[in-house]
């Protein structure tokens, strides 16, 4: 069929709930259009559900029970796609970044999710459980979706990686020493890399820091520019040039005031040694 869109079931939940359908659909021999009309809704409608671009409503997925037969399967399998531990729109991102050909990361209050070790990543999940924001399965998944995160960034060529941690990043203890001292490892061995630059941005920079909460800025090889906001809960993926490009000259004015990288490895060094 021309111009179908592969669908990856690893890459998210709602991929995968989507090539359910799309199979389902395809074993009837039935067109989005003459599936939408048994459901009700529109031709346009199926396909975002069916490409991932759009979440399947419990109401939706029971409507498509009933339409295939299958008694309440698709609504179990929506509600698993629910809750998964991804925000909205972060898995399309993932799939920029994993072809990008420079990545720039700013974070706050934590090691950048590219750069934590395992443990400390898993310390950072089973907080969020102990406070309920999250299920121990949503943990787990969290977890493994940064592990093939960072797996999917090593490749050739290499993409150049600019990476600024605010102060906090480095001062705030997740976990015991044990893995301070891993996850300063870590983060010195990136430092080491030929296609990488670690700064971090002190507390003393004050009112002059740019920018405030976690940024993530990507060059794709067509050199478009792709940025990823996140809040708390909520995740914001834009590609326009002129919201995005503002963004790039924050970035560059933190990156000038920000401490040198022989700077910053000295100081992630010092904090090291104090975790001994």
């Amino acid at each position: 069929m021309v111009n179908r869109k592969e669908l990856n079931p690893d890459r998210s939940p709602r991929e995968k709930f989507g090539l359910l359908v799309r199979g389902l659909r395809d074993e009837r021999g039935w067109t989005q259009e003459e599936l939408a009309r048994r459901l009700g809704c529109t031709g346009a409608h199926v396909s975002a559900v069916e490409t991932g671009r759009r979440p399947a409503t419990q109401q939706f997925a029971k409507a498509l029970d009933r339409v295939f037969g299958l008694g309440d399967r698709l609504e179990r399998q929506s509600k698993a796609g629910l809750q998964t531990s991804l925000l909205d729109g972060f898995s399309t991102y993932l799939s920029h970044e994993a072809r990008a050909a420079e990545i720039r990361w700013f974070e706050s209050g934590v090691i950048p999710g590219p750069l934590q070790t395992r443990e400390y990543a898993q310390e950072l999940a089973q907080g969020a459980v102990e406070r309920d924001d999250i299920t121990p399965e949503q943990a787990v998944d969290r977890v493994d979706v940064l592990i093939r995160r960072q797996a999917a960034l090593v490749r050739a060529p290499a993409p150049l990686i600019f990476a600024v941690l605010d102060e906090s990043c480095i001062r705030r203890q997740v976990g015991g020493s044990e893995i301070m001292r891993a996850q300063f490892d870590r983060l010195l061995e990136f430092a080491r890399m030929s296609s990488t630059t670690l700064q971090v941005a002190p507390f003393t920079m004050g009112a002059r820091k740019p920018l405030v909460r976690m940024v993530s800025l990507l060059t794709l090889p067509d050199r478009s520019l792709v940025s990823w906001e996140e809040s708390q809960t909520h995740g914001y993926l834009d590609r326009e040039l002129s919201s995005v490009l503002p963004l790039v000259k924050n970035y560059h004015q933190l990156q000038a005031e920000a401490a040198s990288q022989a700077e910053s490895v000295a100081m992630i060094e010092q904090l090291r040694k104090g975790t001994l």
